[in-house]
């Protein structure tokens, strides 16, 4: 059975990819830092869809345990990467220490491209292979550093994806809006600031996505919504979507 290897697993939008490629037929690799969740996840997989689930637990942003992963892609075929892990700060970037903004920059960009690198290189050799980097809606907004990261997910999956589609090689951004995940509630925003309708539900949009992958896409942004807001990005003034962006920032608290 060909596997797949998803980071962020545990919940969530990474959740519902590997179940997702559990039904497609793929044995998993789940990587995150809790160990004991990750095996209560593999060991439900398992149970539900009869495959097989390695489990790897690491901080991402730690570079032994990255290079644990690493090397993963070099001991057995990975023939998709989800490239899933992130968070959000509670607070805004001036009121963080550095640190903690550096460290969501490695999660978010640095880990991106090294375990994008990793995978692509024995997906060449192949001649086959996929690479889905989860990204954001936000990333076509001015709404913080978390934005900016996201933007450059977007950037880089859709220029590489240009590149490597003669080699055999998918590689798409999954930009997504709001999700109901753990992902708020980590970041304690007051999600009834949010109107209801711009709620996505994870499994819905990891449908979507695959069938977008299976397309060529180079960019999926599921659902007709945000396939709407970020077409009118292009077109509204850039003073009218700093004002837009903003929404949800205020009902974040900080403690």
């Amino acid at each position: 059975m060909p596997t797949a290897l998803v980071t962020g697993p545990t919940a969530g939008i990474g959740r519902a990819f590997a179940e997702k490629l559990a039904l497609e037929g793929y044995d998993l690799v789940l990587v995150a830092r809790d160990e004991a969740r990750l095996k209560e996840v593999a060991a439900d997989i398992t149970r539900q869809h009869g495959v097989e689930c390695e489990v790897l637990a690491a901080d991402l942003t730690e570079p032994d345990a990255l290079a644990r992963v690493e090397q993963r892609f070099q001991s057995g075929p990975i023939e998709v990467l989800v490239n899933n892990a992130g968070f959000g700060n509670k607070k805004p970037f001036w009121a963080n220490p550095v640190e903690v903004e550096e460290k969501q920059l490695d999660l978010l960009v640095r880990v991106v491209l090294r375990l994008t690198h990793a995978a692509v290189l024995p997906m060449i050799e192949r001649g086959s292979g996929a690479v889905i980097n989860v990204s954001s809606v936000s990333g076509y907004l001015q709404r913080n550093v978390y934005s900016a990261h996201k933007a450059w997910v977007t950037s880089f999956s859709a220029g590489l994806a240009a590149e490597l589609h003669s080699k055999g090689v998918a590689v798409m951004a999954l930009a997504p809006g709001f999700v109901h995940t753990e992902f708020h509630d980590r970041m304690e925003m007051d999600k009834s600031v949010i109107p209801s309708f711009l709620w996505l539900n994870a499994e819905d949009l990891v449908d979507e996505a695959w069938q977008d992958l299976m397309r060529g896409k180079p960019v999926s942004v599921p659902s007709r919504r945000y396939k709407l807001i970020v077409a009118a990005t292009r077109f509204i003034p850039r003073t009218l979507i700093t004002r837009v962006s903003t929404i949800g920032l205020d009902g974040r608290r900080s403690r």
